[in-house]
């Protein structure tokens, strides 16, 4: 079977990056050993967010620092096996969070985060799945004022830095906007310009759709037996293309190091679970705890509560003590009732040390292309992603510069 381009990977980013490439008329196969959507792209908290101009930084401050080396806190753990592993990559990710280096980083950054909504809301449309998308934002929510006047101020220069709008919420505005909730927070914020989806699996899986409707073949495989130039196997044969894209999100770094690239990839493990609603109660929009370090949002199946950061490596068991933290914590603030699923989700999340991905030719391949390591915003700006690589691979004049997303900066 011969193609112009071969995806590998099968998540929003995989997908987005096969549409992409389909509609500038290239014949494309998706590859991938399960069905579209349900892996890392399964398992987030349905956000695209426009006003994640700065990527998350790794603290600084002594004060969270000994509070993350506790190991008990409700946004970050990890696990002690595993730092010698991670100590490289952990120290590098310090390196480019000192506050000059995050600002040049950001900078870059919101070049593709600018295009993250309107993108989305073009396959939507094409895919017919507007029923996922909800409109009107997510609110961060503040159990102490000082809390809430730190998340202003950076509001306030997201705003004034790249014209991301925002609501400032009091106690009242907030019990107004979710009346359900039972705890007195400060007050929140409500980021107006961003977008969220009742299923993120669901979503991949409409784009997928959409994507063998147009001609597209979705073919189940092995990206580990990708060869050059280039060569995949599936179950259906041996699948043949001029040029190959490695969108595998955790498991992209192994698949790239077989060719000779050692690019420092690392993972932030984290968990989800879905609840019933108690007594009739509603969640509008998401809500993070900020300070509870959990995030609550309606979905297809119910209310999911998702983790923050676990350290650890990929493969590791789960540990979702996170979870178990966390779940009394939103009990508190709104009416959960049982448990839907038989066993908390674990996902990881593909990250680089500089916090942006890696978009663009691999070095030393011709036809050889990376689209990987979104961190926190793979569903975020996987479509954006999608269309940046379409355009490099198609020669045409590129959406944003692609130049600090290169494989060849590290």
């Amino acid at each position: 079977m011969k193609f112009d381009s071969v995806v590998l990977g099968g998540g929003i980013v995989g997908v987005s990056v096969a549409l992409h490439l389909q509609q500038r008329g290239l014949h494309v196969a998706l590859v991938d050993r399960r069905a579209p959507g349900n892996e890392t792209s399964l398992g987030n908290a349905g956000l695209i967010q426009r006003e994640g101009v700065f990527p998350y930084a790794f603290p600084r401050d002594a004060a969270t620092l000994a509070r993350y080396a506790s190991n008990r806190s409700a946004d970050v753990r990890y696990h002690p096996a595993a730092l010698p592993a991670l100590a490289p990559f952990l120290y590098r990710y310090w390196h480019h969070s000192r506050a000059d280096r995050h600002a040049r980083i950001a900078r870059a950054y919101s070049t593709l985060i600018e295009h993250c909504v309107t993108e989305h809301r073009a396959l939507v449309e094409m895919a017919g799945a507007q029923a996922l998308l909800r409109t009107g934002g997510w609110i961060k929510a503040f159990r102490t004022e000082a809390a809430l006047q730190r998340a202003l101020a950076e509001a306030r220069r997201a705003q004034v830095e790249y014209g991301v709008p925002y609501e400032a919420l009091d106690r009242a505005a907030l019990q107004a906007a979710e009346p359900a909730l039972r705890a007195a927070f400060a007050g929140a914020l409500r980021f107006t310009s961003a977008d969220s989806v009742s299923d993120p699996g669901g979503l991949v899986a409409a784009y997928a759709k959409l994507f063998e409707a147009r001609g597209g073949q979705v073919l189940t495989g092995d990206a580990n037996t990708l060869e050059p130039a280039w060569r995949v196997t599936t179950q259906n044969g041996p699948v043949e293309a001029s040029h190959a894209v490695i969108a595998m999100g955790p498991w992209s770094g192994e698949i790239a190091r077989g060719f000779g690239y050692d690019l420092p990839l690392a993972v932030k493990r984290g968990y989800h679970m879905h609840y019933a609603a108690r007594d009739g109660a509603r969640l509008n929009q998401p809500l993070l705890d900020a300070e509870g370090g959990f995030l609550i949002t309606p979905m297809v199946r119910g209310i999911r509560l998702t983790t923050g950061v676990e350290l650890g490596l990929r493969d590791a068991p789960k540990t979702p003590r996170q979870l178990e933290a966390a779940e009394p914590r939103a009990r508190e603030i709104f009416p959960l009732g049982e448990r839907v699923d038989a066993e908390p989700w674990l996902g990881c999340r593909p990250c680089t040390p500089d916090m942006m991905p890696v978009i663009g030719p691999a070095p030393r391949h011709d036809g050889l292309w990376f689209a990987f390591g979104h961190a926190h915003h793979g569903l975020t700006l996987g479509p954006v992603t999608g269309r940046l690589i379409a355009e490099m691979v198609t020669g045409a004049r590129p959406v944003a510069d692609p130049h600090p997303f290169r494989a060849d900066r590290f």
